[in-house]
């Protein structure tokens, strides 16, 4: 008898849940939207409650779609947006909304921070990491400054997944890879460091106990099986962030294979089978998602989140007619991009619309379209738009290699840029390397989740056994007569955050 493995995905756009069986195959999906606020520039947003229903819902939705019996569901796993601060009271009550991942409200405070503990390397030493803005401890450091009330009934700080675990279970866990992202996190020892959160005024207190990502960390109560489908004692195991799970559900556990996923923020990332000192401030060097493996990654705030904006924000016509003829819109823009040319007739998007994270770690940049003439057309500007978060994962990906020079052989890419034929070839070109989908890697870090919650229910013993399961779906050959081109446009796309970063500051600072 087929037995499965149910996963969420709590994203920023909204809540996707998906079912596995014990082969790796995907057999139903289902997503549930909730909206995000921005109160301030570059704040960010989210209502738990939302993230709760959102999940209930779906999870609901993709069992009944599936007609399985939920008694063949073995385990319940998570992947989650990272870094957000959901603060919760004694009583397990939500205090404000999330502060989310992409928000840069807390910049001030991670500066202040690691000047008074003297420095990046200094910080270095205690979680290998930076203390970038979005991060959950410059969020703490901000909420105890800007809003002490409120700091000062919090007694759990807990990131958004694992949120929506003590809602399923009653108890408090989050994992390795999530708890990374926090800036708090010893990656080494695969703990919170002590030291630092005293040298912060932080009470250990205040963070869940931390597992690996295979690990059971409690069962679906009555009260949850009722409002999600599922049955009542059904394991729920410890899941992972979702830059970190989104990667392993590509099959990026070890060196030389480049990942890139085009969700709402986009990742560059590689498996990692030892420890490395980070000395780059803008990567993140993580715990993977089964022990003594690792994870390093750049990520881009606006990836998926530019396109999706210019959607919203200039594509009305696009967006009707596509509803008129029952098509998604992206179909449309994707098509008018194909009459562009590479380059985009010398074009140029800045995809930094919430500042950025990696390459450079900055809140001021800002979004831009360089080079715009009266001869661009929509095409141009929305090739324009695919093409600059390409450079933008190149330079990142040159930074990895920096860390450990390596040759790279193929790239995976995944999440819902994926899809897109013309987006794959344009990621082709400009790296000229083979580039590859493989199957589940469409439902981004939900697959991932249900690998490491596939090897909790005893259908795998290793990441490394899950991932014999995958299977190319897509592959997208370099053109070599668009490389010269590419390089020149790449060139001239890393020259411009230094021309300019003055002009940034001060829009940012008016």
């Amino acid at each position: 008898m087929k037995q499965y493995v149910a996963a969420m995905d709590i994203g920023t756009s909204g809540c996707k849940s998906i079912i596995v069986d014990d082969d790796g195959l995907v057999v139903s999906s289902a997503i549930e939207e909730y909206p995000l606020y921005s109160p301030g520039p570059g704040w960010n947003e989210q209502d738990p409650e939302d993230w709760w229903k959102g999940a209930y819902v779906s999870l609901h939705k993709v069992i009944d779609k599936s007609g399985i019996d939920p008694a063949n569901i073995k385990a319940l796993s998570f992947s989650g947006q990272m870094h957000g601060l959901v603060a919760m009271d004694k009583g397990g009550n939500v205090i404000r909304r999330a502060i989310l991942w992409n928000d840069q409200r807390c910049a001030k405070q991670c500066q202040n921070m690691l000047r008074d503990i003297g420095g990046f390397e200094r910080l270095r030493c205690y979680t290998n990491n930076n203390m970038l803005p979005g991060y959950q401890g410059g969020k703490l450091l901000w909420l105890r400054e800007v809003e002490p009330e409120n700091f000062g009934k919090m007694a759990r700080a807990v990131l958004p997944k694992d949120y929506l675990r003590y809602r399923l279970t009653g108890e408090y866990y989050t994992d390795v890879s999530d708890a990374s992202g926090t800036g708090l996190f010893d990656v080494k020892h695969r703990v919170y460091n002590r030291e630092l959160l005293k040298c912060l005024h932080l009470s250990p207190e205040l963070f869940p106990p931390v597992v690996e990502s295979s690990e059971v960390t409690g069962e679906i109560t009555k009260e949850a099986a009722g409002l999600t489908g599922l049955l009542p004692g059904t394991p729920v195991v410890g899941g992972g962030g979702d830059s970190v799970i989104q990667t392993t559900g590509m099959g990026l556990i070890k060196e030389g294979i480049l990942g890139l996923t085009l969700g709402t923020g986009g990742i560059v990332a590689m498996g990692m089978s030892q420890y490395l000192e980070n000395h780059n401030e803008t990567l993140q060097f993580f715990c993977n998602n089964q022990k003594d493996l690792y994870h390093v990654m750049g990520v881009m705030l606006a990836c998926g989140g530019s396109y999706q904006w210019y959607r919203n924000t200039l594509c009305g016509d696009e967006m009707a007619r596509a509803k008129h003829q029952g098509m998604d819109p992206y179909d449309l823009l994707n098509a008018s991009a194909e009459n562009s040319s590479p380059g985009a007739k010398r074009l140029i998007y800045l995809p930094y619309l919430s500042g950025e994270r990696a390459p450079y770690t900055d809140p001021n940049l800002r979004g831009s379209f360089i080079g715009l003439t009266q001869s661009h057309s929509k095409g141009d500007i929305t090739r324009s738009i695919m093409e600059g978060i390409g450079y933008g994962m190149k330079q990142i990906s040159e930074s990895i290699l920096e860390l450990k020079p390596l040759k790279l052989s193929r790239v995976i890419v995944s999440g819902g840029g994926s899809h897109s034929d013309l987006w794959r070839q344009i990621l082709s070109d400009i790296f000229q390397l083979p580039v590859y989908t493989v199957n589940g890697a469409k439902e981004g870090g939900a697959y991932g989740a249900c690998l490491v919650g596939g090897i909790g229910a005893g259908f795998w013993g290793s990441l490394e056994e899950a991932c014999e399961t995958m299977k190319v779906t897509t592959e997208n050959l370099p053109n070599v007569r668009n490389k010269e081109v590419y390089e020149e446009m790449y060139n001239i796309y890393c020259d411009m955050v230094p021309a300019l970063k003055k002009q940034f500051d001060r829009l940012a600072t008016a």
